[in-house]
């Protein structure tokens, strides 16, 4: 084998992907058709549930110090202000979780961190790699580039977009629905004569509304604008200059530079399998959003973050391939769920709010999730595991790294060898017992008695081995 694990695809899903495994001491290899990394600012909000997974990957530090908070929008009639509105509602603040808004950071910016984290880590990229062929059989896959190259690895995963590439390769099929029928506009650009403190919309236009947003830590804005069904949008800087003169009260040459611009028509789908073989589809190439409810890019990374602790633990930890049957079971009904979220957010059936920063979102009814206790309170197997403090120590750190974790909470621990335990009272909103932590954060087993939290690891044959 070349390398154990193949991932085609150097966007968030990818570079996540990749950062995960390297960090398991997994052989991967990130190949990506592209020159380079993505340009533009696309999937710029990153929800509190992904800023968690950063945190564990080591880069949040680098992603807050790139971004900034999302700007109230001000919405704008006849050339004058006329009313402020907030994008999200207001979360409460609790120890729950350290991140409570979403956080905006481009996306080119944001796979910049990444990349770098990858590279930090010992993991790799090959640029103008495009994918051209592709077979496997019991042992692995065989993937063939446009350059002639060919390469042969234990697994692949599709990472490679809505239009992806390996996906239709597999003939795995898309489902969904149109969302929008009106084509839309995106576009970085450098604009004078507004003011970054707000998100401006302007809908006096008939032809469709406008939006310019400031993006964090960069001197740019994001233009987004909708256009009468059956419209061909022009993506040059000129077309650009002219909807904003036409839709705003700036003339064209506020507009001083017209960087990325694309289009889309807004729509949901869903692939009708996340797996075929040896191959597993993530991101975009298993799931396409309407960007309005900031949820892409998240469900896409955390994809990625359930994908890789058990490529790890299949591959380095003595744990049965068994585990990766629970990647599709995991994920698509949560991928499922968020469509239709996103879908709702576009419409205005949904609120930007609790369902949008993905802090709910759970596994109760997975194959791995055991909840044995008769009273189980309000955090449950299957759920992600809250932070807080216990004895201390805040769980958030004790949880960081790719391991497991047993919390012990007002209940004696069992004797595991390698397992590391945490334990003290239970703070709110965990209730006693034991709990054990999966590396994803989220809640594999809870119990009362150690015998029951050995029946799971020998049912399972999980925690594996701890990683060299």
């Amino acid at each position: 084998m070349d390398t154990d694990v193949v991932i085609v695809g150097a966007g968030p899903t990818g570079l996540t992907l990749g950062i995960d495994l390297a960090r398991r001491g997994v052989a991967a290899l990130v190949v990506e058709k592209a020159p380079g990394l993505f340009p533009g600012s696309r999937g710029k909000g990153l929800q509190p549930r992904t800023m968690e997974v950063f945190d564990d990957l080591g880069v949040i530090s680098a992603i807050r110090a790139a971004g900034g908070p999302y700007p109230t929008q001000l919405f704008w009639r006849n050339g004058e202000p006329a009313e402020e509105r907030a994008m999200f509602d207001p979360a409460e603040e609790t120890e729950d979780s350290p991140y409570l808004e979403p956080w905006m950071v481009p996306q080119w910016r944001t796979q910049q961190i990444l990349c770098d984290r990858l590279t930090e880590l010992g993991g790799r990229i090959a640029f103008r790699h495009e994918v051209s062929g592709l077979s496997q059989d019991e042992h692995g896959v065989t993937l063939s580039f446009a350059n002639g190259v060919s390469l042969r690895a234990r697994y692949a995963v599709a990472a490679d977009g809505g239009r992806s590439t390996v996906r239709r390769a597999l003939d795995i099929a898309m489902t969904g629905e149109q969302v929008d029928p009106h084509p839309m506009l995106v576009a970085d650009a450098r604009i004078t004569g507004l003011p970054r403190t707000h998100w401006h919309v302007f809908t006096d236009a008939p032809d469709g509304y406008l939006a310019i947003c400031p993006l964090a830590g960069t001197d740019d804005f994001q233009v987004t604008a909708s256009f009468p069904e059956g419209s061909t949008v022009d993506l040059s800087a000129e077309g650009v200059r002219a909807v904003v003169a036409a839709r705003s009260h700036l003339t064209a040459d506020a507009v001083t530079e017209v960087g990325w611009a694309s289009d889309f028509r807004p729509r949901a789908a869903l692939a009708d399998r996340f797996r075929s073989g040896r191959v597993f589809l993530a991101g975009d190439a298993a799931h396409v959003h309407s960007p309005a409810g900031g949820q892409g890019l998240n469900t896409s990374v955390q994809d990625a973050y359930n994908l890789g602790w058990k490529l790890g633990a299949v591959l380095t930890g003595g744990a049965p391939a068994t585990l990766l049957d629970t990647y599709e079971e995991e994920r698509r009904p949560i991928a499922a769920s968020m469509l239709g979220i996103s879908t709702g957010v576009h419409r205005g059936t949904v609120r930007r709010g609790a369902a949008t920063r993905q802090l709910g979102l759970s596994y109760r009814e997975s194959p791995l999730t055991r909840e044995t206790r008769a009273d189980p309170g309000p955090v449950r197997a299957g759920d992600r595991a809250p932070d807080a403090t216990v004895a201390g120590t805040r769980l958030f750190d004790a949880f960081r790294g790719p391991h497991w974790t047993l919390l012990s909470l007002d209940t004696p621990p069992p004797p595991i060898k390698d397992l590391p335990t945490l334990t003290g009272p239970p703070p709110p909103p965990y209730t006693p017992g034991l709990y054990l932590i999966r590396p994803d954060g989220y809640i594999a087993w809870t119990g009362t008695t150690p015998d029951s939290l050995h029946t799971y690891t020998k049912e399972t044959s999980l925690p594996p081995p701890p990683q060299p």
